[in-house]
Protein backbone atom coordinates (compact mmCIF):
# COMPACT_ATOMS: atom_id res chain seq x y z
CA UNK A 1 0.00 0.00 0.00
CA UNK A 2 1.38 3.36 -1.08
CA UNK A 3 -0.38 6.55 0.02
CA UNK A 4 0.06 9.89 -1.75
CA UNK A 5 -0.63 13.37 -0.42
CA UNK A 6 -0.20 16.77 -2.05
CA UNK A 7 1.29 19.42 0.24
CA UNK A 8 -0.57 22.33 -1.31
CA UNK A 9 1.02 25.77 -1.44
CA UNK A 10 -0.39 28.04 1.28
CA UNK A 11 -1.27 31.49 -0.03
CA UNK A 12 -1.70 34.50 2.25
CA UNK A 13 -4.28 36.50 0.30
CA UNK A 14 -3.62 39.22 2.86
CA UNK A 15 -1.46 39.33 5.99
CA UNK A 16 -1.79 41.94 8.74
CA UNK A 17 0.65 42.06 11.65
CA UNK A 18 -1.43 43.23 14.61
CA UNK A 19 0.98 42.91 17.55
CA UNK A 20 3.83 41.03 19.19
CA UNK A 21 3.75 38.93 22.35
CA UNK A 22 6.29 39.15 25.15
CA UNK A 23 7.77 35.83 24.02
CA UNK A 24 8.54 37.30 20.59
CA UNK A 25 5.76 35.65 18.60
CA UNK A 26 3.98 38.02 16.23
CA UNK A 27 0.19 38.28 16.22
CA UNK A 28 -1.27 37.96 12.76
CA UNK A 29 -4.59 38.38 11.02
CA UNK A 30 -4.52 36.69 7.64
CA UNK A 31 -6.84 35.31 4.98
CA UNK A 32 -5.34 32.03 3.80
CA UNK A 33 -6.20 29.78 0.88
CA UNK A 34 -4.50 26.82 -0.77
CA UNK A 35 -3.39 26.16 -4.33
CA UNK A 36 -3.99 22.88 -6.11
CA UNK A 37 -0.25 22.75 -6.89
CA UNK A 38 2.29 21.69 -4.30
CA UNK A 39 4.90 19.20 -3.14
CA UNK A 40 4.00 15.50 -3.40
CA UNK A 41 4.61 13.07 -0.53
CA UNK A 42 4.29 9.28 -0.74
CA UNK A 43 4.20 6.85 2.16
CA UNK A 44 4.88 3.11 2.07
CA UNK A 45 5.00 0.61 4.96
CA UNK A 46 8.46 -0.06 6.40
CA UNK A 47 10.06 -1.25 9.62
CA UNK A 48 11.48 2.20 10.40
CA UNK A 49 10.86 5.79 9.36
CA UNK A 50 13.00 7.17 6.54
CA UNK A 51 12.84 10.16 4.20
CA UNK A 52 14.13 10.54 0.65
CA UNK A 53 13.89 13.74 -1.40
CA UNK A 54 13.75 14.57 -5.10
CA UNK A 55 12.17 17.22 -7.31
CA UNK A 56 13.20 20.54 -8.87
CA UNK A 57 13.75 22.18 -5.46
CA UNK A 58 14.98 19.11 -3.61
CA UNK A 59 18.69 19.80 -4.03
CA UNK A 60 20.32 20.82 -0.78
CA UNK A 61 17.42 19.68 1.40
CA UNK A 62 18.29 17.26 4.15
CA UNK A 63 16.45 14.19 5.34
CA UNK A 64 18.08 14.60 8.76
CA UNK A 65 16.12 14.27 11.98
CA UNK A 66 15.34 18.00 12.17
CA UNK A 67 13.32 17.84 8.94
CA UNK A 68 9.72 18.85 9.69
CA UNK A 69 8.39 15.72 7.98
CA UNK A 70 10.34 13.49 10.36
CA UNK A 71 9.35 15.70 13.28
CA UNK A 72 5.72 15.15 12.23
CA UNK A 73 6.28 11.38 12.28
CA UNK A 74 7.50 11.63 15.87
CA UNK A 75 4.16 13.19 16.90
CA UNK A 76 2.53 9.73 16.67
CA UNK A 77 2.65 7.03 19.32
CA UNK A 78 3.27 3.94 17.18
CA UNK A 79 4.15 0.33 17.74
CA UNK A 80 7.64 -1.09 17.43
CA UNK A 81 8.36 -1.93 13.80
CA UNK A 82 5.62 0.40 12.58
CA UNK A 83 7.51 2.66 10.21
CA UNK A 84 7.22 4.36 6.85
CA UNK A 85 9.35 4.98 3.79
CA UNK A 86 8.51 8.60 3.00
CA UNK A 87 9.42 10.29 -0.25
CA UNK A 88 9.17 14.03 -0.86
CA UNK A 89 8.97 15.42 -4.39
CA UNK A 90 9.88 19.05 -3.75
CA UNK A 91 8.04 21.14 -6.35
CA UNK A 92 7.75 24.41 -4.39
CA UNK A 93 10.60 26.88 -3.94
CA UNK A 94 12.20 26.80 -0.50
CA UNK A 95 11.81 29.74 1.94
CA UNK A 96 9.39 31.38 -0.44
CA UNK A 97 6.40 32.54 1.63
CA UNK A 98 3.99 29.80 0.55
CA UNK A 99 4.28 27.52 3.56
CA UNK A 100 6.22 24.71 1.92
CA UNK A 101 7.73 23.24 5.09
CA UNK A 102 4.50 23.54 7.06
CA UNK A 103 2.48 22.10 4.17
CA UNK A 104 4.91 19.16 3.99
CA UNK A 105 4.51 18.55 7.73
CA UNK A 106 0.71 18.70 7.46
CA UNK A 107 0.71 16.27 4.52
CA UNK A 108 2.98 13.97 6.51
CA UNK A 109 0.55 14.01 9.44
CA UNK A 110 -2.36 13.14 7.13
CA UNK A 111 -0.50 10.46 5.20
CA UNK A 112 0.98 8.76 8.24
CA UNK A 113 -2.36 8.87 10.06
CA UNK A 114 -3.88 6.87 7.21
CA UNK A 115 -0.89 4.54 6.80
CA UNK A 116 -0.73 3.67 10.47
CA UNK A 117 -4.45 3.82 11.22
CA UNK A 118 -3.85 6.36 13.97
CA UNK A 119 -5.70 9.61 14.75
CA UNK A 120 -4.14 12.92 13.85
CA UNK A 121 -2.14 14.48 16.70
CA UNK A 122 -4.10 17.11 18.63
CA UNK A 123 -3.93 20.75 17.45
CA UNK A 124 -1.52 21.75 20.23
CA UNK A 125 0.98 19.15 19.06
CA UNK A 126 0.46 20.24 15.46
CA UNK A 127 1.17 23.82 16.51
CA UNK A 128 4.45 22.73 18.12
CA UNK A 129 5.70 21.87 14.61
CA UNK A 130 5.08 25.42 13.43
CA UNK A 131 2.46 28.16 13.56
CA UNK A 132 1.20 27.35 10.06
CA UNK A 133 0.88 23.57 10.47
CA UNK A 134 -2.70 23.46 11.88
CA UNK A 135 -3.74 25.81 9.09
CA UNK A 136 -2.20 23.49 6.49
CA UNK A 137 -3.89 20.48 8.13
CA UNK A 138 -7.24 22.26 7.69
CA UNK A 139 -6.34 22.80 4.03
CA UNK A 140 -9.24 25.09 3.16
CA UNK A 141 -9.87 28.85 2.90
CA UNK A 142 -9.82 30.38 6.36
CA UNK A 143 -9.04 33.39 8.46
CA UNK A 144 -6.13 32.86 10.82
CA UNK A 145 -5.50 34.99 13.89
CA UNK A 146 -3.22 35.01 16.91
CA UNK A 147 -0.06 33.02 16.22
CA UNK A 148 -2.04 30.59 14.08
CA UNK A 149 -4.21 28.98 16.72
CA UNK A 150 -7.45 30.91 16.04
CA UNK A 151 -8.95 29.59 12.81
CA UNK A 152 -12.26 30.48 11.18
CA UNK A 153 -13.36 28.69 7.95
CA UNK A 154 -14.31 30.99 5.07
CA UNK A 155 -16.45 30.52 1.97
CA UNK A 156 -15.08 32.43 -1.06
CA UNK A 157 -17.82 33.74 -3.30
CA UNK A 158 -16.22 32.06 -6.35
CA UNK A 159 -13.15 30.05 -7.35
CA UNK A 160 -10.04 31.77 -8.67
CA UNK A 161 -7.39 30.81 -11.18
CA UNK A 162 -3.93 31.88 -10.16
CA UNK A 163 -0.32 32.39 -11.21
CA UNK A 164 2.49 32.01 -8.69
CA UNK A 165 5.80 33.77 -9.37
CA UNK A 166 9.08 33.49 -7.49
CA UNK A 167 12.16 35.39 -8.73
CA UNK A 168 14.58 32.81 -7.36
CA UNK A 169 15.55 34.51 -4.10
CA UNK A 170 15.12 33.22 -0.56
CA UNK A 171 13.78 35.67 1.98
CA UNK A 172 14.44 34.72 5.64
CA UNK A 173 11.19 35.15 7.55
CA UNK A 174 12.84 36.28 10.84
CA UNK A 175 14.76 39.02 8.99
CA UNK A 176 11.56 40.37 7.40
CA UNK A 177 9.64 40.41 10.68
CA UNK A 178 12.56 42.09 12.46
CA UNK A 179 12.67 44.81 9.81
CA UNK A 180 8.94 45.56 10.14
CA UNK A 181 8.84 48.99 11.80
CA UNK A 182 5.28 48.93 13.13
CA UNK A 183 4.20 45.69 14.82
CA UNK A 184 0.70 46.89 15.76
CA UNK A 185 -1.39 47.44 12.65
CA UNK A 186 -5.16 47.39 11.97
CA UNK A 187 -6.82 43.98 11.66
CA UNK A 188 -8.48 42.56 8.57
CA UNK A 189 -11.98 43.91 8.05
CA UNK A 190 -14.79 41.35 8.28
CA UNK A 191 -15.36 39.35 5.11
CA UNK A 192 -18.44 40.00 2.96
CA UNK A 193 -20.87 37.43 1.57
CA UNK A 194 -19.85 38.47 -1.95
CA UNK A 195 -17.38 40.78 -3.63
CA UNK A 196 -14.29 39.00 -2.31
CA UNK A 197 -11.87 40.60 -4.77
CA UNK A 198 -12.91 44.13 -3.81
CA UNK A 199 -12.69 43.18 -0.14
CA UNK A 200 -9.25 41.60 -0.49
CA UNK A 201 -8.00 44.60 -2.47
CA UNK A 202 -8.76 46.76 0.58
CA UNK A 203 -6.48 44.61 2.75
CA UNK A 204 -2.68 44.38 2.58
CA UNK A 205 0.43 42.39 3.37
CA UNK A 206 2.34 44.26 6.07
CA UNK A 207 5.50 42.30 5.26
CA UNK A 208 5.74 43.50 1.66
CA UNK A 209 7.72 46.65 2.43
CA UNK A 210 10.44 45.00 4.56
CA UNK A 211 10.62 42.05 2.15
CA UNK A 212 11.16 44.41 -0.79
CA UNK A 213 13.82 46.26 1.20
CA UNK A 214 15.63 42.91 1.60
CA UNK A 215 15.04 41.73 -1.99
CA UNK A 216 14.06 44.60 -4.33
CA UNK A 217 13.31 42.13 -7.13
CA UNK A 218 9.99 41.41 -5.36
CA UNK A 219 8.82 44.86 -6.47
CA UNK A 220 9.75 43.90 -10.04
CA UNK A 221 7.61 40.75 -9.74
CA UNK A 222 4.61 42.71 -8.48
CA UNK A 223 5.00 45.24 -11.29
CA UNK A 224 5.26 42.47 -13.90
CA UNK A 225 2.20 40.69 -12.48
CA UNK A 226 0.27 43.95 -12.45
CA UNK A 227 0.90 44.33 -16.18
CA UNK A 228 -0.98 41.06 -16.91
CA UNK A 229 -4.37 42.48 -15.82
CA UNK A 230 -4.99 40.32 -12.73
CA UNK A 231 -8.04 40.80 -10.57
CA UNK A 232 -5.57 41.06 -7.67
CA UNK A 233 -1.84 40.63 -7.17
CA UNK A 234 0.14 40.62 -3.93
CA UNK A 235 3.09 39.04 -2.16
CA UNK A 236 2.35 35.92 -0.10
CA UNK A 237 3.66 35.47 3.44
CA UNK A 238 7.11 36.94 3.99
CA UNK A 239 8.02 36.52 0.29
CA UNK A 240 9.45 36.23 -2.17
CA UNK A 241 6.60 34.41 -3.96
CA UNK A 242 3.87 36.67 -5.34
CA UNK A 243 0.52 35.72 -6.83
CA UNK A 244 -1.99 37.01 -9.33
CA UNK A 245 -5.68 36.05 -9.31
CA UNK A 246 -7.48 35.84 -12.65
CA UNK A 247 -11.04 35.48 -13.86
CA UNK A 248 -10.36 32.41 -16.01
CA UNK A 249 -7.86 29.62 -16.60
CA UNK A 250 -7.05 31.13 -20.02
CA UNK A 251 -6.26 34.52 -18.53
CA UNK A 252 -3.96 32.86 -15.99
CA UNK A 253 -2.25 30.78 -18.68
CA UNK A 254 -1.76 33.82 -20.92
CA UNK A 255 -0.26 35.73 -17.98
CA UNK A 256 2.09 32.86 -17.14
CA UNK A 257 3.29 32.59 -20.74
CA UNK A 258 3.87 36.36 -20.87
CA UNK A 259 5.86 36.33 -17.62
CA UNK A 260 7.91 33.25 -18.53
CA UNK A 261 8.85 34.70 -21.91
CA UNK A 262 10.10 37.95 -20.39
CA UNK A 263 11.63 36.50 -17.24
CA UNK A 264 12.87 32.98 -18.05
CA UNK A 265 14.87 32.86 -14.81
CA UNK A 266 11.73 33.25 -12.65
CA UNK A 267 9.66 30.32 -11.40
CA UNK A 268 6.16 30.75 -12.85
CA UNK A 269 3.36 28.29 -12.11
CA UNK A 270 -0.32 28.32 -13.05
CA UNK A 271 -2.72 26.76 -10.57
CA UNK A 272 -6.11 27.28 -8.96
CA UNK A 273 -7.22 28.07 -5.44
CA UNK A 274 -9.01 25.18 -3.78
CA UNK A 275 -12.39 25.97 -2.23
Amino acid sequence: MVIERVARAKINLCLHVTGQRDDGYHLLDSVVAFAEYGDVLTFAPAESVSLSISGPFGEGLSGAEDNLILQAARCFTRKSGQGAAIHLEKNLPVASGIGGGSADAAAALAGLSELWGLPLPDPELQLSLGADVPICVAGRPLRMRGIGEVIKPLEPDRPFDMVLVNPGVSVPTPVVFKALKDKSNPAVTDEPDKGWINWLAQQRNDLETPAIAHSPVIADVLTALGQTAPALCRMSGSGATCFGLYDSAKAAQDAAEHLSARHPDWWVQTTRLTT
